[in-house]
């Protein structure tokens, strides 16, 4: 039969799993009473897939073996009771402010940096640990140390600080500029380098596997600069790119041969050069063509135009596996510069 006339419940492959936040071995499973509370309603949710799956075994075993996971997560979680918490000091479940921005202290399946929530197995929310309001420490960025100060500690609920996914500019009232939104970003997504390598070969996953940084795209000197969010969700595919999951990028990179999606974008000019070469994961919850619209616009300033998808093909390295969909433009726009070198062209070699 016509894969055509296949109907994608009925899809040949059971779609994989990709596994839960990372919790290192021995390490308690603490959560907050909201964390639990998450964990619980999305076993419900869970448990109501399974019955809208109607006897689709394929779906069927895919949620079982979330299931398994969720379970698991659940039978081992540790709730921990902030009503004895000294509220001076910063412990697991605290509200911190911190060089501008406020976070919590969170569970690895409750983290979600975008929103303020730190994984408390995070570097960041390690180094404060057991800080008071006016400590000061150092932690290490890619240019050298940053100095971190402690400007509040809470326990009950305060609003938190966001951060926009693709561009690094926290979107609460307190903002800071754009220019210390960065630090502070680099600050966390760096200091996951902290994690050692034997931790990083006992898991699947090679740090931990919730929202503790971000490191997003932004150009110097007009010069495109390839996005390095390593604390964002991605989409995890299938090879003819149905949607099966989601993962951090972090975990996509380093080994694990995953396959998530990625947009390539030639730029052809009058004369037929391809004069710019660009690369974007697809986000999740988005189709290429939406990503690339998007990324197109906010990054290039291009509105009004559409590229045409060339081809679609599997591209895997020692670190990635990749679904990429190859998109030419043909345009004379005096557009960002891409890095020069065989590394960056590399990754346009089969395209």
């Amino acid at each position: 039969m016509s894969r055509g006339f296949i109907k994608e419940g009925d899809q040949e492959e059971i779609p994989m799993v990709p596994p839960r936040a990372y919790l290192p071995k021995g390490m308690p499973n603490y959560v907050t009473n909201e964390g639990l509370e998450a964990l619980k309603k999305e076993r419900e949710d869970l448990e109501n897939e399974r019955v809208a799956a109607n006897g689709n075994y394929i779906m069927s075993n895919f949620i079982d073996a979330k299931m398994k996971l969720l379970i698991d997560r659940i039978n081992t979680a540790v709730e921990v009771d902030m009503t004895k918490a000294n509220k001076e000091t910063v412990s697991f479940g605290a509200y911190v402010k911190y060089n501008g921005r406020t976070v919590r202290i969170v569970g690895v399946d409750e983290a979600d940096f975008g929103k303020g929530l730190l994984s408390f197995i995070s570097p960041v929310a390690k180094a404060l640990m057991g800080k008071k309001v006016g400590d000061k420490f150092e932690i290490k960025v890619p240019k050298g140390t940053e100095v971190i100060e402690v400007q509040g500690v809470w326990y009950e609920a305060v609003p938190l600080s966001e951060v926009a996914v693709e561009n690094g500019v926290k979107s609460s009232q307190s903002a800071p500029t754009t220019q210390k939104t960065r630090t502070v970003t680099q600050v966390e997504a760096t200091a996951t380098s902290d994690i050692s390598t034997e931790t990083r070969a006992q898991s699947v996953i090679s740090t931990e596997a919730q929202r503790s940084g971000e490191i997003s795209e932004y150009h110097t000197n007009d010069i495109f600069t390839p996005e390095e969010d390593i604390m964002e969700f991605l989409p995890v595919v299938n090879e003819r790119g149905i949607i099966v999951g989601r993962a951090l990028h972090m975990e996509l990179h380093k080994g694990n041969k995953i396959l998530h999606p990625v947009l390539h974008l030639h730029v052809i000019n009058n004369k037929g050069e391809a004069e710019r070469r660009y690369w974007w994961h697809v986000a999740f919850g988005d189709t290429p063509e939406k990503t690339l619209k998007r990324k197109m616009s906010e990054v290039l300033g291009l509105s009004g135009v559409k590229p045409k998808l060339k081809k679609q093909y599997i591209r895997e390295t020692n670190t990635e596996k990749e679904l990429v969909y190859v998109y030419i433009l043909h345009s004379d726009e005096n557009l960002l510069k891409t890095p020069e070198g065989k590394e960056y062209f590399d990754i346009f070699a089969k395209d």
